[in-house]
């Protein structure tokens, strides 16, 4: 009682606690980069909704994954979103660990879920008291991914999709914003859409994918044929989704496959908020749209999101409702699993046990510059990072090796700094940092490795890089 009683102050000081709770929509997508958004600087895709929420509402800049222990990144991504831990504390299948969605429960929610779910059957029935359309998996095609149906704390109803994923999840979604209306219209709700795009394999319809001439789309400013390094994971899957070396025509077919996905899913957004309009409430429920990682698709030389590079770990995030400023951008750090606890803060809802995640509500508001001095990234045993406002250090401790990026004046990472004598006082100084952060963190990784491995890359070449390209098609 205490904690909620605390909670709720903070939320009435920030601004944003409503007199009656607000309906929840968390919109959640699958590797979309944070600089895929046309309202946000990119002017090459085509995202009218998504524009519409930026214009209408608040987004951060500098939000970001934590990282993953493993390759799948959105099975950890989204056990710290639904648990609000972190990285080294959230359990990948959420076992013995409670949720946000199961907090929004306790405290009266109607809680809904469609879409993906990578973190085992037994923690999305107790998360979540509905749900339609669910797919337990990581990817999938998507005119035939296997779902099921939510009810009564059991996954029933076994069938294939039948038409594109992301228009079922739309179409579920909204079915069941305008069952609310009909239902009980002043019982709140939470309703989760996590899509599977633009996740590989990157299927859009048709007429989606027409709308991009791959020759017109510029090459990310970092691109390389090849990342020099072995940063670990340089051969699993996501990097076999195309040959070395990366070939700049390569590059721009994948980025219009993947504009066209993420237009594709910008429309069916529009279709869940134009249900939302239609249904009243569009007024009494704060708006969430964010994704669970970045991707590299020739940033670096590299295609995955197997990296703590910005590309792959920063994604899009957007506030949008009622007291949430319009049109404003806020460039305060934010950890992903900073999401719900800012979505309970504003409806007076008390976190699970363990959350570990902070309300960005007085940020949204500008009552507070930031919630968070640093950001820590860390991915499996390979790669770990800090970054503060002007600085980026990365360290490889398999093979030795440091990067530093000046990321006011190199925001791509592309002048590794490191080595040179006058950075020398701040690479160790930074490198003491990390380490500081990993105990807060918990992460016992050490930072030097006794018998480094090679530090080049060396790419499969011939018949055996072939072979390897051929058995990871997905279609």
């Amino acid at each position: 009682m205490r904690h909620l009683t605390i909670l709720l102050l903070s939320a009435v000081f920030a601004g944003l606690v409503h007199a009656a709770p607000p309906n929840v929509l968390v919109l959640f997508s699958d590797d979309q980069r944070a600089d895929t958004i046309a309202a946000l600087g990119n002017p090459h895709i085509q995202t009218p909704h998504l524009d519409s929420l930026v214009r209408g509402g608040t987004a951060f800049t500098r939000a970001y994954c934590m990282g993953a222990m493993q390759g799948a990144v959105c099975v950890p991504s989204r056990a710290m979103l639904m648990s609000g831990r972190t990285l080294f504390r959230a359990k990948d299948n959420l076992q013995d660990q409670g949720t946000w969605p199961e907090a929004f429960t306790k405290a009266g929610y109607v809680t809904f879920i469609t879409g993906k779910w990578h973190n085992g059957d037994a923690s999305v029935r107790r998360a979540f008291q509905s749900g339609k359309a669910v797919f337990l998996g990581g990817m999938g095609w998507p005119y035939e991914l296997p779902l099921k149906d939510l009810v009564g704390g059991q996954l029933v109803n076994p069938r294939d999709s039948g038409e594109h994923s992301v228009k079922v999840f739309a179409d579920c979604a909204a079915e069941f914003i305008t069952s609310r209306t009909k239902a009980q219209p002043a019982q709140p709700w939470l309703c989760y859409v996590a899509f599977n795009l633009p996740h590989d394999p990157r299927v859009a319809p048709e007429d989606f994918r027409k709308r991009y001439d791959d020759a017109k789309l510029p090459l990310p400013a970092n691109f390389l044929p090849q990342h020099p390094l072995d940063i670990g994971s340089m051969v699993g899957r996501d990097e076999l989704l195309e040959r070395w070396p990366r070939t700049p025509a390569n590059v721009r077919r994948h980025l219009g496959d993947y504009y066209a996905s993420i237009t594709y899913l910008d429309a069916q957004i529009g279709r869940i908020l134009a249900a939302l309009d239609a249904s009243g409430q569009r007024d009494r429920t704060l708006i969430v749209f964010a994704s669970d990682s970045g991707l590299a698709i020739g940033s670096h030389g590299l295609f995955g999101k197997q990296s703590i590079y910005e590309h792959s770990m920063r994604a899009p995030l957007i506030f949008a409702g009622p007291g949430i400023p319009r049109a404003t951008r806020r460039d305060a750090f934010a950890f992903l699993l900073d999401i719900f606890p800012t979505l309970g803060a504003m409806a007076g809802v008390s976190g699970p046990d363990g959350s570990e995640g902070k309300s960005l509500a007085g940020v949204i508001t500008g009552r507070e510059p930031r919630v968070r001095d640093e950001v820590f990234l860390g991915y499996t045993q390979t790669q770990r990072s800090l970054r503060d406002e002007r600085w980026k250090l990365l360290r490889f401790p398999q093979i030795n090796v440091t990067q530093l990026f000046d990321l006011q004046a190199d925001p791509h990472e592309i002048k590794n700094l490191a080595a040179q004598p006058e950075h020398k006082e701040r690479v160790a100084t930074m490198l003491a940092k990390l380490e500081k952060a990993q105990a807060t963190w918990g992460d016992t990784l050490p930072l030097t490795a006794a018998q480094p491995k090679p530090a080049a890359f060396q790419p499969p070449q011939g018949e055996k890089m072939e072979e390897m390209f051929r058995k990871n098609r997905t279609r």
